[in-house]
């Protein structure tokens, strides 16, 4: 029906308001976990896996950017996902960029975005969080600095959100690698990141901190980024945030998703394996993209813009593609 039906509608609208049209009808089902729940169906134990010290009933979860306010976590989870990052949330609202800022380019199955972290702000969203009656998977909560916080505090706008944010979600990101904020990129050089990771890990509690990664930076900053995340005690890594790289040639500027996102953001996967657990995300349409990711050593699976094209049906089917978690063997 998505394909047929709902997706031509949809594209005929602004691709934000087609945005907010989608999130709303999911938000519909925050009243009703029981049908969320039927909808949802029985998790397969077998697809269950445990990374981050955290419990995943499968490894496809949603990434960051479609529910920044933590609206509709009910209805997303009951399409599938094995777990769910809300976000990204500044400690003060903010409206973002100017509108037009989301943009389709259907011809290459992308995505190009200049929202500004357009968000309600970290109490409002704590609220919700604290009002949230059904989770079968784990809640990530992406953080972010105001526009209007200079980068010698963004520590502080990191550490804010995570003494708002950390009793009531599973695990925090710290997002540094939007290129729609001014500035923002530059924060993931060492001495900077390594600043922000000690204030957000200092109010996260026991709660994992993970660090998204942009991938746009050269091998040698990729290295020298997971180095500081490893020696300040992150959890994990997130492969990779959007490109400011244009592999064809578009009049309107901001972060770039979906199918050109592939390669780069498996090759930065690829890179960091083996030194924290990553969750890979890029460009993953279907079930060849998710083997890809998972060959490449992600232990999860983040999906946003092959959600857009391919409509909710593509969470149950990469699910599947997963196929049973490798157990280790017995001793």
């Amino acid at each position: 029906m998505y394909q047929q039906l709902l997706k031509p509608l949809l594209f005929r609208l602004d691709a934000e308001a087609a945005h907010h049209l989608g999130l709303g009808a999911l938000s519909l089902l925050e009243g009703s976990p029981g049908l969320a729940r039927a909808l949802r169906g029985p998790d397969d134990p077998a697809h269950a896996t445990t990374v981050f010290g955290l419990t995943f009933p499968n490894r496809i979860g949603l990434a960051a950017g479609l529910d920044k306010n933590a609206e509709a976590m009910v209805g997303l989870f009951a399409l599938g996902f094995g777990f769910v990052e809300v976000g990204t949330v500044t400690p003060r609202p903010q409206p973002g960029n100017d509108r037009p800022r989301l943009f389709r380019v259907p011809e290459h199955g992308a995505l190009l975005n200049r929202m500004g972290f357009n968000n309600l702000g970290a109490h409002a969203m704590a609220s919700r969080l604290s009002e949230l009656e059904w989770r079968p998977g784990p809640i990530g909560v992406n953080l972010g600095k105001n526009k209007d916080t200079p980068n010698e505090r963004a520590h502080d706008d990191y550490a804010l959100g995570a003494r708002l944010l950390a009793g009531l979600c599973d695990y925090l990101v710290v997002n540094l690698s939007s290129p729609n904020t001014p500035g923002l990129r530059a924060l993931q050089e060492p001495e900077a990141l390594r600043r922000i990771l000690q204030a957000t890990r200092a109010e996260a509690g026991a709660r994992p901190v993970l660090l998204k990664i942009a991938p746009d930076l050269e091998d040698e900053a990729v290295d020298a980024a997971v180095e500081v995340a490893v020696a300040e005690g992150a959890a994990g890594l997130i492969a990779t945030n959007t490109t400011v790289k244009r592999p064809f040639i578009h009049p309107e500027a901001g972060g770039l998703s979906g199918r050109p996102l592939l390669q780069r953001s498996t090759e930065v996967l690829a890179r960091v394996r083996g030194r924290l657990p990553t969750i890979g995300v890029g460009g993953v349409f279907g079930p060849d993209d998710v083997q890809l990711k998972l060959k490449a050593g992600a232990s999860l699976v983040q999906i946003y813009s092959g959600l857009i094209y391919q409509g909710p049906r593509l969470v149950k089917e990469l699910v599947s593609a997963t196929g049973p978690t490798p157990r280790p063997p017995p001793r």
